[in-house]
């Protein structure tokens, strides 16, 4: 009876809000209470920062360099690290081509004119299977004018591995017949509207057809899941002359194209 008597008084200050002291019980005994420690939570891990994209200018009295790449190519550590290496190799490249051409034009006393190079990459499409991109650059080793052009590259993710789009079909001969005739008649389209006549087949080299292999190709899609269009981009003398600029074509994926993609690369393409 005494027991219940103390249980029931703790009951009450408990309920009072008071703190009740906990009766000795001996031990063994079949109504013991356990205390049970109170766990300490772990820190909340520090977040991991996100990529950013990066960007470099050098500007000199040989050279003016800008380069520059997105952030998602930047989340992948071995794209990256390619990214920082061809940087470095392209200002190499600048250090010493410039030294031999300042040494050229006082050797032959004319004006040394500064080099340009600009390569700025962007993301064409993300897709599941392949992080797609394309370059815009500007080259200019102190000519008469610069000259505009194009690079691409793909990531492939499930292999942690950097392709041409190119290197996803079977040969350049398969993607020239699945593209060719189309690719051709865009690209005579746009020379019309730039000429302000049709084009006439000739033995001038502007007025035929270029090949496909003669253009930058790159991966896109209108999903982002599935590669589902190509573009084409054609820089100066390859369609027309300097003064027509650059061409830019897009094509759908079609079944003739479609067979055309390496088997291992298959299931990463759609048909529009």
């Amino acid at each position: 009876m005494r027991t219940i008597a103390i249980l029931g008084l703790a009951g009450l200050l408990s309920a009072c809000g008071g703190v009740a002291e906990q009766p000795a019980t001996p031990t063994g005994e079949a109504n013991a209470v356990a205390l049970t420690p109170v766990a300490t939570p772990s820190p909340a891990p520090s977040p991991v920062p996100a990529a950013k994209p990066s960007k470099t200018a050098v500007k000199n009295a040989n050279y003016s360099f800008e380069f520059a790449y997105p952030a998602q190519a930047a989340a992948i550590p071995a794209l990256a690290k390619w990214f920082e290496g061809h940087r470095a190799a392209l200002i190499a490249e600048l250090d010493k081509d410039t030294a031999a051409f300042r040494k050229e034009a006082a050797d032959g006393d004319f004006e040394f004119r500064p080099y340009e190079s600009t390569h700025e990459w962007k993301v064409v499409t993300d897709t599941p299977r392949f992080l797609s991109l394309s370059a815009e650059t500007w080259v200019y080793t102190g000519g008469a004018h610069g000259s505009p052009g194009y690079d691409a590259l793909v990531w492939d993710k499930a292999a942690g591995q950097r392709l041409k789009p190119t290197d996803v079909f079977a040969s350049a001969d398969a993607i020239q017949r699945a593209i060719g005739a189309p690719f051709c008649a865009a690209i005579d389209k746009e020379r019309e509207k730039r000429r302000g006549a049709p084009v006439v087949r000739s033995d001038d080299s502007f007025d035929a057809c270029p090949k496909a292999a003669d253009a930058t190709l790159i991966l896109g899609s209108t999903d982002r899941q599935k590669i589902n269009r190509i573009g084409l981009l054609v820089g100066p003398y390859v369609a027309g002359p300097y003064a027509e600029g650059t061409f830019e074509v897009t094509l759908p994926v079609t079944d003739a194209l479609l067979a055309a993609v390496k088997p291992a690369y298959q299931d990463a393409f759609g048909t529009k």
